[in-house]
């Protein structure tokens, strides 16, 4: 079937499609929980990305057909990235992610399970997230993240299907295209301590966010000057013992 540009043209953009339901955030985890995964990898990104040419979304819609209402054809996952596109159109930032208008699917879809995860997992036709997932949207990973158990799935789509992936022996879900893992991490963010979706590099070593790494230089600065004193410290300890003895110490400097 041929599709004239008229046609393409005539359909609804981005600004043109709600960006918003007027629902609530499930709970008070979920905002942290989103900031936390986009924080810590962009790092990589902006790396495999020299020109900037991605997107994150976080709880923003993905529209994947037309309907009445519009919002009933869109699915808005709670984080996904997208590849090779650009992050605004017209220099205006992304309302939402509409298919017809952009042709490039996200790479990975995250979904945070607030109920009993039949919602993340529903393979209803036309209806069911995981359906549109994997039918229409096909985002190559899709990753069910339930914090209540303190675990997550990580799905790969294979000839046009999802198929679970194994952990590796870290207990973690390679994505290999970004040379990252995805994983749970059991600690305190924020002021929160739960078991969050965090990501790792292909050797183990977590990817921090902007305010670890800032802790991380503190403490490690902080190290350095206790090692500066202390070694000041057996100077001036050492100094005072030769003058003691009768021996001045700039003598022995000379």
């Amino acid at each position: 079937m041929t599709i004239s540009t008229e046609s393409v043209t005539s359909l609804p953009d981005h600004t043109q499609l709600p960006c918003e339901d007027g629902t609530f955030v499930q709970n008070f985890q979920e905002h942290p929980q989103s900031i936390l995964l986009t924080d810590s990898i962009l790092p990589v990104l902006d790396a495999k990305h020299p020109d900037g040419n991605y997107c994150i979304g976080q709880d923003s819609g993905i529209y994947w057909r037309i309907t009445d209402p519009p919002l009933k054809g869109a699915k808005a996952p709670d984080w996904f990235y997208v590849p090779n596109v650009p992050p605004t159109l017209d220099g205006q930032p992304r309302r939402s992610y509409v298919l017809w208008q952009e042709v490039i699917p996200p790479q990975i879809v995250i979904e945070f399970v607030s109920g009993n995860g039949a919602e993340e997992r529903d393979k209803t036709p036309w209806e069911g997230k995981f359906w549109i997932y994997e039918t229409v949207i096909r985002p190559a990973y899709y990753a069910i993240y339930e914090v209540q158990k303190a675990s997550v799935e990580v799905y790969g789509l294979t000839i046009g299907r999802y198929e679970l992936i194994p952990a590796n022996e870290r207990g973690h879900f390679p994505i290999p295209e970004l040379g990252v893992e995805l994983g749970i991490w059991s600690g305190l963010y924020g002021n929160m301590d739960l078991p969050w979706l965090r990501w790792w590099d292909s050797q183990g070593n977590l990817l921090l966010s902007g305010h670890e790494q800032a802790e991380q230089e503190r403490q490690r600065a902080e190290q350095e000057r206790q090692r500066t004193e202390q070694e000041r410290q057996r100077a001036d300890r050492l100094a005072a013992r030769l003058r003691e003895l009768g021996v001045d110490p700039e003598d022995l400097a000379d």
